[in-house]
């Protein structure tokens, strides 16, 4: 029954929200359980500095009860902090593998989209071929300073283009663009300046995401991810829809013939182009 403010009909929409709330609770609890299992297991002495300063509950962590965290919405934290240790020792990378880091970036499950802002921008992931077989014969020092260099290489290549550094992924990069020219430009020139002797490989995809204040969500992302994978050392990858939509011929920017490829992770085969100059 409505009462006669019109109060009653809010109860579904309640509800809803409710749910959402939950479901929301829900993921965050087993993203991470699964990053805190993972880290028991592979990386013993990150999982212990986590317990001490109070991020991971040391019951669940002795006996396996109670909550994951101490605190849930710290999620973010503990992403941050895995990030940090692959760029202070790189040779965890190899261990977690670049899935692991990926997967804190490259969630579709609605209940993250919580104070997002829908935005139609182009992703694009990049990393560097190579670069575990270095780590593992130069050496944890070697490798940070290689990749230290290398971020100072690319962020001023990035915003000359417009883009945003949303994360780095290990070796890798998550970057967006308003235009996928941009993108597809700056991608041309991260390339060029790769740091010896290593090779950077990007992939590009463009269409619509969920923006929030330090993550990128959505089904893009996770194709701009595979696309990045399927690239070979020195190669920049787009989708067609890349191709697309970019307005007319762009000055140093060509495109080659698409070629329909299968992702993982992808229902449908995508078609996929070289970035190239002319």
């Amino acid at each position: 029954m409505t009462d006669d403010d019109g109060r009653g009909q809010d109860a579904p929409e309640v509800g809803v929200r409710d749910t959402g709330r939950k479901a929301v609770r829900t993921f965050k609890r087993t993203l991470a359980q699964r990053v805190v299992d993972l880290l028991d297991q592979r990386d013993p002495a990150l999982m212990s500095g986590l317990v001490e300063v109070g991020i991971v509950s040391r019951d669940f962590r002795d006996q396996g009860q109670g909550p994951v965290l101490t605190n849930t919405p710290t999620i973010a934290v503990v992403e941050r902090l895995l990030e940090r240790s692959v760029e202070q020792r790189p040779s965890l990378l190899s261990r977690l593998g670049l899935s692991t880091i990926q997967a804190l970036a490259t969630s579709t499950e609605e209940a993250t989209t919580e104070g997002g802002t829908p935005s139609s921008v182009a992703v694009v992931f990049t990393d560097l071929e190579g670069f575990t077989r270095f780590t593992e014969q130069k050496g944890d020092e070697a490798a940070s300073d290689l990749l230290a260099h290398h971020h100072r290489v690319v962020g001023p290549i990035v915003r000359s283009r417009g883009g945003r550094t949303v994360k780095r992924l290990g070796d890798g990069l998550l970057l967006t663009f308003p235009e996928p020219e941009a993108a597809a430009l700056c991608c041309l020139e991260l390339v060029e300046a790769q740091p010896s002797p290593l090779r950077l490989r990007a992939g590009i995809h463009v269409g619509d995401v969920v923006v929030t204040r330090d993550d990128v969500i959505g089904h893009v992302v996770n194709v701009a991810a595979r696309v990045c994978e399927s690239a070979r050392g020195g190669e920049v990858l787009a989708t067609a829809d890349v191709r697309t939509a970019v307005s007319g011929p762009v000055t140093g920017l060509d495109f080659g013939r698409a070629r329909r490829r299968g992702f993982k992770g992808v229902e449908e085969p995508i078609n996929v182009c070289s970035v190239r100059r002319p």
